[in-house]
C-alpha cells in the first residue's frame, strides 16, 4: 500500500493563501504517480516496455515514492490551517472532522462510481487482478466510509487507501492538537504551556512512527504508519515560523538527525524521500518561496495540474481500465501504439479530472450531496453485480 497521493483539498489552501511551489510539487509528485500505475496496469505497459525499459521500469518500481511529497505537504498544510501557532484554532473539532470527510468524499464517491461502472464493461475483455471484481454491498458500505482496508475489503479502485489514510491523519493530527486545551479545563493546566504540548505530542507520534510503527506492514492502514511523514510536514511548517535564524537552523538540524536516526535503525527509501521532501520544503518556507506570486510560465502547467491532482489521482484508474481495454481490441500492434495509448490515458485522465474538479470537487460540500454521491455509488454496485 505505497502508491498513491495529498491529492486531497489543501487544507484550506493553508489560511486561504496559495501556494503555488507547493501546487507545482503536487503536480510533479500526481504526473509520476499516474505513471506509476500506467506503467503497473493493463497490457499496454507490457507491450511499451521495450521502447523505455529504464524509465517504464523506474516508474513501475520507484514511482510509488511520489506519495511521500503528498503526506508531508499535507501535513504542512494541516498545520498551516489548524494550528498555525501550536494552538488548535477549532471551536467545533468534530465538526471540522465531519466537514473534513465531506470535502473528501464528494469526489471520491463519484470517481468511485465510475470506476465500479466502467470495470463492469470493460471485464469481459479485461482479465486477471487489475480490473477489481463486482462488489458486494458490504465493501461499497465500507468504501463509502473509507473503512475498506480497516474491514479487510478488497479496493475498489487502485490507491483509494490513500483517501481513507489522509482522513485518518487528519483526525490524529487534530486529536494531538486539541489533548492539551481539553487537559487544561479538565486539570487547570497552566495556559501558557498549551502551545507547546500539541507541539510536542505531534513530534512523539511522528518520532515513534518513523522508528516503530512504519518498519511493520501490517499498519500500513492505519495513520500511525505513515504519520511520520505527515509529521514531518507539520514540524517543518511550525519551524518556519521561527523569528531567530539560530532557532531555525538548530531546529532543522535536529530534525534531519532524528530522520536519519530513524533510517539509520531500518533504511527505508520512503521515509528518506519524506525527509528530503520536508527538508526542501523547509528552505523554500524559510527563503519566502512558497507564496511567490509569479513562477515562470513553464511551471504554470504543473501549478494547474498541482490544483487538480487530487480529482486526477481519483479518476485516471477508470480511464487507465477503459484504454487498455480498447488498445488490447486492435489485435497484435507493435509497441508503438501502445506507448501512444499509454500517452492518450493520461491525457485523457487530465480532462476527467478537469470536469470532476468543476463539477464536484470545488462544490461546497453538503451533506445532501455526498447522500446523493453514496447513494448513486450504492445503485451502481448492485447494477453490475445482478
Amino acid at each position: 500500500m505505497n502508491g498513491a497521493p495529498n491529492l486531497a483539498p489543501s487544507a484550506e489552501l493553508a489560511q486561504r493563501g496559495r501556494m503555488p511551489l507547493l501546487d507545482i510539487a503536487k503536480g510533479i509528485a500526481c504526473a509520476v504517480i499516474v505513471g506509476h500505475h500506467l506503467s503497473r496496469y493493463g497490457s499496454m505497459p507490457v507491450g511499451a516496455f521495450p521502447l523505455a525499459p529504464d524509465f517504464l521500469g523506474w516508474l513501475a518500481d520507484d514511482g510509488r515514492l511520489a506519495v511521500q511529497v503528498f503526506l508531508v505537504i499535507a501535513g504542512f498544510l494541516a498545520a498551516a490551517s489548524l494550528a498555525p501557532d501550536g494552538v488548535l484554532r477549532v471551536d467545533r473539532p468534530l465538526a471540522r472532522i465531519l466537514q473534513r470527510y465531506g470535502r473528501l468524499v464528494m469526489p471520491y464517491l463519484a470517481a468511485l462510481t465510475v470506476c465500479v461502472l466502467v470495470a463492469a464493461l470493460v471485464r469481459p475483455w479485461m482479465s486477471g487482478d487489475d480490473v477489481p471484481a463486482s462488489p458486494s454491498i458490504g465493501q461499497l458500505l465500507a468504501h463509502g466510509l473509507l473503512m475498506q482496508d480497516l474491514l479487510g475489503y478488497e479496493s475498489l479502485s487502485t490507491g483509494v487507501w490513500y483517501v481513507a489514510i489522509d482522513f485518518q491523519l487528519f483526525v490524529l493530527a487534530l486529536t494531538l492538537m486539541g489533548l492539551p486545551a481539553m487537559l487544561r479545563r479538565r486539570a487547570a493546566a497552566p495556559a501558557s504551556r498549551e502551545r507547546w504540548i500539541p507541539i510536542a505530542l505531534v513530534l512523539g507520534v511522528a518520532m515513534a512512527s518513523l522508528a516503530v510503527f512504519n518498519r511493520y506492514a501490517d499498519l500500513d492502514s492505519t495513520a500511525f504508519y505513515f504519520f511520520g511523514a505527515y509529521g514531518l510536514g507539520m514540524l517543518v511548517f511550525w519551524i518556519g515560523r521561527a523569528t531567530r535564524a539560530s532557532t531555525w537552523h538548530s531546529a532543522i538540524v535536529l530534525l534531519a538527525l532524528a530522520g536519519a536516526g530513524a533510517l539509520a535503525i531500518d533504511w527505508r527509501s520512503r521515509i528518506a524521500t519524506a525527509l528530503v521532501s520536508a527538508l526542501l520544503i523547509a528552505i523554500a518556507q524559510r527563503q519566502d518561496w512558497l507564496s511567490m506570486a509569479r513562477w515562470p510560465g513553464a511551471a504554470m502547467p504543473l501549478q494547474r495540474l498541482g490544483r487538480i491532482s487530487y480529482s486526477l489521482f481519483l479518476i485516471h484508474f477508470p480511464v487507465l481500465l477503459a484504454t487498455n481495454a480498447a488498445v488490447g481490441q486492435v489485435g497484435p500492434h507493435a509497441a508503438w501504439i501502445d506507448a501512444l495509448g499509454m500517452a492518450a490515458t493520461f491525457g485523457l485522465s487530465v480532462a476527467a479530472a478537469l470536469l470532476l474538479y468543476r463539477w464536484v470537487e470545488v462544490r461546497p460540500a453538503s451533506w445532501r450531496a455526498v447522500a446523493a454521491l453514496f447513494a448513486a455509488l450504492l445503485v451502481s454496485g448492485v447494477l453490475v453485480s445482478s
